[in-house]
This record gives structure tokens, sequence and C-alpha cells, in this order.
């Protein structure tokens, strides 16, 4: 009874330790699940009445706009921001950083996610546009991020209210704010779901298309269904990029061999593979502004960006998943992604003139 005894009590720790190197190992994996489980509203999207509509002349929602200061406006040391100057404007859609399970969508008096849209978001992607354009990142009651797990109308229709306030405030700035100037269309995960839809419905096949420089639709599954051609050079105008970063070890999230994938260290729509030194430098402005150069390689394969190894301490956080560098689509490309809009709106600039 005792041997028994003995190799049960075995079989038990042998049973735990497996569990917790798991655990240890898959760690990212399960904080996702945890958090969209978390973050699931306890209410069906039809019980309460959605948030009160934007007011796009408020400028209070417009996380950042020219001429304003606003974190848009922030640059990696040695950069200069030039939107007083800038011939052209980028229209940005920000991601989720609605991190609520009390809505399906976010009231845009909700002082803690503003302050994340505007210390995160406008600071470490929009403002890789501030060398080149002229910065308009409008607020929208985006869909909290349990909405892209949801079945249903608790799925879909929290995005399409969301879609429908980016068109308001597209067709918005469109009529105010950009006087027949060029643009950039740039957006990252939720807001490159609804900026695929707006290039589709508001964009291709209008007078819009001789206006529009290229669209950086970045960190979303997107196929060429919204009639606009894939970048294959660095200067190529009239056509968008797209890529979702991730490295050897991660799970099998927006593998689809009909998903675009551009790289941002090549600007080719190719597997070619490009070596760090390829990488001008890599920013991750809400820790600094320094910029680390050769942080990260970069090849598409399967419709996705593959990193080998990522060569700095500063981009650790995975909160989607093991090896899932969603949260860094922009930061580990900074340097080079800043460089390519400045070289395609000079290039749309030239070929206008």
């Amino acid at each position: 009874m005792t041997a028994t005894k003995n190799t049960i009590l075995g079989i038990v720790i042998l049973a735990v330790g497996c569990l917790t190197i798991l655990a240890f190992v898959y760690r990212a994996d399960l904080q996702l699940i945890w958090l969209t489980i978390r973050l699931n509203p306890k209410h069906a999207f039809g019980d309460a009445p959605p948030p009160t509509p934007p007011d796009y002349t408020d400028t209070a929602h417009w996380a950042a706009l020219p001429d304003r200061k606003d974190p848009a406006d922030s640059t990696p040391r040695g950069a200069v921001d030039l939107q007083t100057a800038a011939a052209a404007d980028v229209f940005f859609i920000h991601p989720t950083t609605f991190l609520s399970r009390d809505a399906w969508n976010q009231s845009l008096d909700d002082e803690a996610t503003n302050r994340m849209t505007d210390q995160i978001v406008m600071l470490g992607q929009a403002s890789v546009f501030n060398g080149c354009c002229r910065v308009y990142a409008p607020r929208y009651r985006q869909a909290t991020l349990a909405a892209f797990y949801a079945t249903g109308d608790n799925g879909r229709q929290p995005l399409d209210l969301a879609f429908q306030d980016v068109v308001t405030a597209f067709r918005y700035y469109i009529a105010h704010f950009n006087e027949g100037r060029p643009f950039i269309l740039a957006s990252h995960s939720q807001g490159s779901r609804h900026a695929d839809l707006l290039v589709r419905q508001e964009i291709i096949q209008t007078d819009l298309m001789h206006q529009l420089i290229a669209a950086y639709l970045v960190g979303f599954p997107l196929d060429a269904n919204n009639g606009l051609a894939v970048c294959d050079s660095a200067t190529q105008t009239g056509c968008q990029v797209t890529w979702n970063t991730v490295g050897p070890d991660a799970d099998d999230l927006f593998v689809s061999p009909t998903n675009i994938c551009v790289n941002p260290l090549t600007w080719r729509a190719d597997t070619t593979r490009a070596v760090h030194a390829a990488n001008l430098g890599a920013v991750n402005l809400v820790s600094d502004n320094t910029h680390e150069i050769g942080v990260a390689d970069a090849q598409c394969l399967d419709g996705r960006l593959y990193v080998s190894e990522i060569r700095s301490n500063r981009y650790g956080a995975r909160p989607l998943g093991r090896d899932n560098y969603h949260v860094f689509d922009y930061a580990l490309f900074y340097v080079n992604i800043r460089q390519n809009a400045e070289a395609r709106v000079d290039t749309f600039l030239r070929q206008r003139n």
C-alpha cells in the first residue's frame, strides 16, 4: 500500500510539475485566453443603449490634430515633427484600447481609454507619420476586445457601430480638413479592419483615389479584396501595405496564404528575408525616444511577417500570445516606416506635378 501511495504521489508531483512548466512556457497564450474571458461584457449588445455618437466638430473627439499639441507630435531622437510644413495628410485609425467588460463599445468620455489611446498609440504609432504628413486621428466608439471573439450580434454589431463612426470621421475630415490635399490612410489592428472597409466603400472608384498616396493597414489579416493594389516597391503609390509580426513559435493566429504581407524592411510582397542590418531603427517611444538599429529581421511567409530574433529587451510584451509581436507592428520597424512614408509622399508629389 505504501508503495502504491508513493507511486500515486510521484505521479501527482510529476503532473503538477509538467503543468507548471507548460503554464510557464505557454503563459502568454493562457494570458490571452484569460484576458478575453475577463473582458467579455456581462450583457448582450442589444440589452444596453450604445454610447453617445461622436461630434467631430468637437476637437476633444480627435486623438490627434496637426494644429494642436498632442502625443502624435512626438519624434525619436534626431527626427523632426514637420506637420506645419507638410504637403500631405495622414488619416490614422487607432487599434483597440478599450479593455472593459462594462460595454461593447467605448464611450468617448472614457478618460482612461482615451489616455491609453493617446499615450500609447498616438505616441508610438501615429507619430511615425509626422515627418511627412499632418496627422488626423479620430476617436471613435471602438469595439471592446471581446467583440473579436464573440459570435452573432455580440461580435458583428459592436464592430459595425465602430466602423460607422470611422466613416463619419473620414467624411468630416475630407469635407472640413483635407482641402484637396494628398493623404495617407494608416491604421493598426481594429483600426485596419475598419480602414479596409473604408477603402472599399469610400475611396475605391471615387475621386479620392487621385489623392490617396498609400494605405498602411497594419496588424489585421487582410486580403486584396478591397480593390486596392498591393505595394511591391518602396515608392509605389496608390497601393496598400500590411503585415502581422510574429516569432517562430507563434500560434496560427492570422495564418493564411491569402493574407497580404508586405515586408517593411524591403517593401516587397515576396518571401525574401531581410536581415537585421536592413532594420534602420526600432523605436519604443512609450519607453524613451532612442532608436536601436538592427533589432529585428523580417520575412513574409504564409501571410504573416516572421521575425527570427528580437535583439533588444524593450519589446517583451506578448498580450496576444507566445511569440506574437502584434503590439510592436509599428515599433519594431519605426524608422523604416517613417522614411518610407516620406519617400512615397515625395514620389506622389513629383508625379502629380
